[in-house]
């Protein structure tokens, strides 16, 4: 989900340098005009940040693959996918020596990963923050910023789970205890959110700005009041029903929940681009957005990208990380003693008998 969304948002500092056919001058390599980019430019910042998730997503989740890759080379019917599958499981043989080195990539790439997540979103938002724009000129962006992309990533994770967990039956890896705890992160996150929010109000009143002060107040009575309210329901007042267990443990509702999370997280950046420089500083520069046939088709196109990617990787790559399910089985306990039935850990179902090795 976070490549293909990645490449979704690679797509829109190309739109945004105008002439998308000088895109590839963003890219900080020599080139024949012997033109530098422009580093304190914003643009150039989230080239730099998408690039950077991209390459360490990508290697996380190549990593991860790897002993899958190999299974579906081992098992391939024909010639071309024997072929494929050879060539990207680097000549994968299920030695001791693969593994521990695998482990070893695997837990490094695990830990620059997380806080890239802290690093990345905070970046992004000093794309707004190292402005004067009224609203966007304000310290709280970076943690919120990273509070909002826990928050509308697990609600994204969960609106993609869900139906694949009940299409493909699989309530025996995917537990309704993975569905909970899922759900109580999105309740914290969205509370850290809906913090911010009010934070929002209260610096805009504390530093008695009265730019900040008259936009604050137009986000909420103005002529985008109804995104800004959509924003607050579907970002507070939504979470909140997660702190009922019946909820939580109704796949049906904790789906229709995270939908709402993120059509909140959309208007969050709506509001915060549209509602601040619709009503900037000079009244004669004030309007009202009016999206065009284009910024329409871009929009839904993104969903296409997106939708084509995801469904793709689960025709052709195991949707679930086989290698990773074999570790946690009962057989793979080689110091249990003799066990028969139902496993409560692993939510496998099977007989299991396991030899003790006392």
């Amino acid at each position: 989900m976070t490549l293909f969304a990645v490449i979704c948002a690679a797509i829109f500092p190309g739109i945004h340098v105008g002439r998308f056919w000088m895109a590839w001058y963003m890219a900080p390599i020599p080139n024949n005009w012997g033109i530098w980019q422009n580093f304190r430019s914003a643009l150039m910042w989230d080239v730099f940040a998408v690039s950077t998730y991209f390459t360490v997503s990508v290697l996380f989740w190549y990593t991860g693959l790897v002993p899958d890759l190999a299974t579906l080379r081992d098992r391939a019917t024909t010639r071309i996918r024997k072929f494929l599958f050879g060539i990207f499981a680097l000549g994968w043989r299920g030695s001791n020596r693969n593994w521990r080195h695998y482990e070893m990539a695997y837990l490094l790439l695990a830990g620059l990963s997380t806080p890239l997540v802290l690093s990345v979103h905070s970046v992004v938002s000093f794309d707004f923050a190292s402005t004067l724009i009224p609203t966007w000129h304000t310290t709280i962006f970076p943690p919120y910023f990273v509070a909002g992309a826990i928050f509308g990533g697990f609600a994204m994770v969960l609106t993609l789970l869900l139906p694949a967990r009940a299409i493909f039956k699989l309530q025996d890896v995917i537990t309704p205890q993975h569905v909970d705890k899922m759900a109580k992160i999105i309740l914290l996150t969205g509370s850290f959110v809906g913090y911010a929010y009010a934070m929002e109000f209260f610096i805009a009143w504390y530093g008695s700005n009265p730019y900040e002060g008259f936009t604050f107040i137009n986000r909420a009575f103005g002529n985008y009041w109804w995104a800004y309210w959509i924003m607050i329901s579907c970002n507070v007042i939504t979470p909140q029903f997660f702190w009922f267990k019946g909820v939580r443990n109704n796949t049906t509702f904790v789906w229709i929940l995270s939908l709402f999370v993120n059509v909140g997280m959309w208007f969050e950046r709506f509001v915060i681009i549209c509602t601040s420089l619709t009503r900037d500083f000079l009244p004669s520069s004030w309007g009202v957005l009016s999206p065009s046939i284009v910024d329409i088709f871009t929009f839904f196109g993104t969903f296409g990208v997106f939708s084509v990617l995801f469904l793709l990787f689960i025709r052709f790559l195991p949707i679930m990380p086989m290698a990773e399910l074999k570790a946690v089985t009962p057989q793979a306990d080689v110091h249990g003693g003799h066990t028969t039935g139902h496993d409560d850990r692993t939510g496998f179902g099977d007989p299991v008998i396991r030899e003790s090795h006392d």
